[in-house]
């Protein structure tokens, strides 16, 4: 997993660092233990979201407790330091590269959430276990630029006006033009909604039943999977975080910090070979 490699951690903390709230002392003798170095506890927040271990082991691994990485966690959480940290890599990549908008996909994904709680539910790809999942929204590249959590049986067309909300927010909806979407967006509500939109939705159209077959059959559309696989491929890329893949957290807000912060890693890997491919040397992400 190239997020702990250190080309890829190094600028992601120096953009953390600078979005940190300031430390404020409420100690009334100013006389307790020395606050934890901050740049140690992202990498244990790092390190939990790669391997998906328990905050115990993470601790133990980088020499921090478990209580003090929690705090700091939902510390930068209530500042929103995660969800900014993922616009200024979006806007780094539009800027160095090139967010190609005029055709996006939306799809979804559904992992485990073991622990339950709120933003769960029973998952139907995994015998009604507790799960969640994520909508997301990839342009013609596979970079993520839009998503949302959501419990696993929520299903995958409930999510599309938010995803596309959110798609707004970012001033990105005016720049699309086609969207591609797998069978299970294919509903007459669907395709209303984005002839709303003005963006041309290619959705695969559902199995039939064929009429003389056997009570039940149906007829499968041999569709290729076209333009889509982009955002296969992105919702791979985010499903080899093991915090993602079998999340933990308990609250919905904590399960999308994680993901801005696991998208941060991918857009940032992406500069990053982008310089070493075109040489580069002097390049550096600008967030």
């Amino acid at each position: 997993m190239l997020a702990l490699d250190p080309r890829v951690f190094a600028p992601v903390w120096e953009t953390v660092e600078s979005l940190l709230p300031p430390v404020i002392d409420r100690h009334p003798l100013g006389c307790h233990r020395p606050r934890v170095d901050a740049r140690q506890c992202f990498f244990g927040i790092a390190a939990r979201l790669v391997t998906g271990s328990s905050w115990e082991t993470v601790g133990r691994l980088v020499g921090v407790s478990e209580s003090t990485l929690l705090r700091r966690r939902n510390e930068w959480q209530r500042a929103g330091v995660f969800s900014q940290l993922v616009e200024l890599a979006l806007s780094a990549y539009d800027q160095m590269i090139g967010l190609q908008l005029d055709e996006i996909a939306i799809d979804g994904s559904v992992h485990k959430a073991p622990m339950g709680g709120e933003g769960t539910g029973p998952s139907p790809v995994d015998r009604g276990k507790r799960g969640w999942k994520w909508s997301m929204a990839s342009d013609a590249a596979g970079i993520p630029i839009a998503w949302t959590p959501a419990a696993a049986n929520t299903p995958d067309a409930q999510l599309v006006e938010d995803t596309l909300a959110i798609l707004d927010t970012r001033g990105f909806e005016v720049e699309i033009e086609t969207a591609h979407l797998d069978r299970g967006y294919d509903s007459v509500a669907i395709r209303d909604l984005f002839t709303e939109t003005g963006i041309d939705a290619h959705i695969v159209h559902r199995a039939r039943h064929v009429r003389g077959r056997k009570y039940g059959s149906r007829a499968r559309n041999k569709i290729p999977l076209g333009r889509r696989w982009k955002i296969e491929r992105a919702n791979s890329w985010l499903s080899n975080f093991g915090q993602l893949r079998r999340n933990t957290d308990r609250l919905p807000i904590q399960r999308e910090a994680a993901l801005d912060l696991a998208i941060t890693f991918v857009i940032t890997v992406k500069l990053i070979k982008w310089r070493d491919r075109y040489g580069n040397t002097t390049f550096k992400p600008a967030y």
